[in-house]
């Protein structure tokens, strides 16, 4: 598994995850983990944006893929859903991926999403293709 760490973390988090802010605090085959500041991230009303928490999703489950594909292999996302449970307005997410279903050509995950006060603030589902390296 640490080759496939090492793999992982040399891609980096990509440019729009930089951005935003996320930054990866765990990753281990059962669980991965980063945050967020809300600040930065906000729609015009001063909430989280809906779709930074889907950001901050699909870019935990990715690594959470990207760590059970392996170096050889790499993952695509193909379908991720989101139920915004309550509004962040400061501080930090936390979103932490763990896996559903992990096969040899597809992967799901659960990603919850929690502010600062432990509250559950999105849940989301991502399903990735698994696809060889050329």
């Amino acid at each position: 598994m640490t080759e496939h760490l090492d793999h992982v973390a040399a891609l980096g988090l990509g440019e729009l995850a930089t951005a935003m802010g996320i930054e990866l605090l765990e990753a281990t085959d059962e669980r991965v983990v980063a945050r967020m500041p809300v600040a930065g991230n906000r729609q015009p009303f001063g909430l989280l944006h809906g779709g930074a928490s889907v950001v901050l999703a699909e870019t935990v489950g990715s690594i959470a893929a990207a760590l059970h594909a392996g170096a050889e292999h790499y993952p695509v996302g193909i379908e991720i859903d989101a139920s915004h449970h309550r509004a962040a307005t400061d501080g930090h997410v936390t979103g932490v991926a763990t896996p559903i279903s992990r096969g040899r050509t597809l992967a799901t995950y659960e990603i919850v999403i929690r502010d600062d006060a432990d509250r559950r603030t999105c849940t989301a589902r991502l399903t990735c293709l698994i696809r060889p390296r050329p």
